[in-house]
């Protein structure tokens, strides 16, 4: 498909595969630069007949309920990122050596558009993390005085960032797996992965499909590829990657830091990757303090987004004033209230058993709410790292009884409440609970480990009704 020129454009038959918030944009500026494109979409419901009219309007073709048919004539498929890749759809554009690009790879084609000087791409990856890397690194980038922004798979659009009139310096941008398997041709300035545990096997067939899809982010970096010391996996990642000369592996660690790594060292972040002689220095960056909140995943994001920020050269400076401005995004580890001696914390976020376990290793006495549909997950290992921590359990969801045999097997000392209802009172009474178990000192934790689709709209609205039933229990 050429270098992503307009006139590479003209004409083109580009199918895209998906609405919403990453099809309807790509179709809208494929459209714009003179592309005939039509679009596909399993879906027709009122929603889907909606966005199909507005694309319509512009003369994109739209057909809905039909999204396994490549259409006649296709020259390219932009997919929506979830859209798997055993569709016949993309077996068809295979078979008929037709590319097939995912709104990443497309954003990052067309960033050179006009001859314009493309801004850098610092990128984050991983199974847990991504979003609150990618916002921290965006607010050390601009405390430093640099024009940038949060972009990628944290919802804010690629082709908006790279296509806007006024262009960045430098974009932090956040990839999921799904993103990466589409986007070939990516080459970040600097990368990382944070760290990896079994998640979305079921799109990506396999743990060694899932590991090398977000090993792609890897492929090609010019100055630096982080990855964490304490998951082998990520350093296998770097390992395999095929990077540009000169481009060096640098690790974080909650640990001392040895050269070409970032870590703690009493109570301080420390870079010895990104200074003179760093076999014998090391140059502080901010306080675990700086870092909210300070638990250990949330120390490990810190230091994966300050290596990203200084593999682009900020000063130390801008990456303790950008961790001090940050705030976090609700519902990850948010302290909602303390009642009657216990703290309540809202990590609704936590939706994987990876997740979980970041979690729970925060704290030291826990009341633990947990539960909701498990995505094929198993949870011997969650309980077995976590059972010295519990106080008790109290169990939600349509799938909380895995929990409650990997307790039985693990931590059979722990009380267990198990909550034999989804309705949308089951959070008040959970909470309920917890504060029947818990004594001065521990903390009520919810860290489901599981999805929340059986019991609520998403995991916002799980936080939400956890927080208005903690400010109950406070009235």
């Amino acid at each position: 498909m050429g270098s992503g020129q307009v006139t590479d454009w003209q004409g083109k038959h580009v199918t895209v595969a998906g609405l919403g918030v990453s099809g309807i944009p790509a179709a809208k500026v494929l459209h714009g630069l003179g592309a005939r494109v039509t679009v596909v979409n399993d879906g027709d419901d009122a929603r889907a007949r909606e966005q199909a009219a507005e694309l319509e309007a512009l003369g994109v073709t739209v057909r809905l309920g039909d999204g396994a048919t490549l259409p006649e004539g296709t020259e390219l498929v932009v997919t929506a990122p979830g859209w798997k890749p055993d569709k016949p759809l993309f077996t068809a554009a295979h078979e008929a050596g037709v590319p097939v690009w995912g709104d990443v790879e497309l954003a990052w084609r067309l960033r050179e558009l006009d001859g314009r000087e493309p801004a850098p791409w610092l990128c984050v990856t991983g199974t847990n993390g991504k979003t609150t890397t990618t916002q921290m690194l965006a607010s050390i980038l601009e405390a430093a005085g640099l024009r940038t922004a949060a972009v990628g798979n944290i919802g804010v659009s690629l082709l908006d960032a790279v296509l806007g009139e006024e262009p960045y310096d430098v974009l932090a941008v956040e990839l999921s797996s799904y993103q990466l398997h589409w986007a070939p041709s990516l080459r970040a300035h600097s990368a990382t992965v944070l760290n990896l545990a079994p998640d979305h096997l079921d799109w990506h067939g396999s743990m060694e499909a899932y590991a090398k899809d977000k090993g792609r982010v890897y492929e090609g970096n010019r100055v630096a590829c982080v990855y964490n010391v304490a998951d082998k996996a990520t350093e296998d990642l770097v390992r395999e990657a095929d990077v540009e000369e000169g481009c060096r592996a640098v690790g974080f660690t909650l640990g001392a830091p040895a050269p070409s790594q970032l870590g703690v060292v009493d109570g301080i972040l420390v870079d010895r990757a990104f200074v003179e002689n760093r076999q014998k220095n090391a140059q502080e960056l901010a306080e675990v303090s700086d870092v909210r909140p300070p638990a250990p995943h949330n120390i490990a994001n810190a230091l994966a987004a300050a290596a990203l920020a200084r593999a682009y050269g900020v000063p130390a400076k801008a990456v303790r004033d950008g961790l001090r401005a940050f705030t976090p995004d609700a519902h990850r580890i948010a302290h909602v209230a303390d009642v009657d001696g216990v703290a309540y914390v809202d990590d609704s976020k936590a939706t994987n058993t990876h997740a979980a376990q970041a979690s729970l290793a925060a704290y030291d006495s826990i009341v633990w709410i947990a539960g909701g549909l498990a995505k094929g997950a198993t949870f011997d290992e969650l309980v077995a790292a976590s059972a010295k921590r519990l106080r008790a359990v109290v169990l939600i969801g349509a799938d909380r009884a895995l929990i409650h045999e990997a307790l039985t097997r693990h931590a059979p000392q722990v009380p267990v409440v198990d909550l034999d209802r989804t309705d949308t009172g089951a959070m008040l009474a959970a909470v309920r609970e917890a504060r029947r178990l818990a004594v001065e000192g521990d903390t009520v934790l919810l860290a489901p480990a599981c999805a929340s689709m059986d019991m609520f709209v998403n995991y916002n609205q799980r936080g939400d009704a956890f927080a208005q039933a903690v400010r109950e229990l406070g009235a």
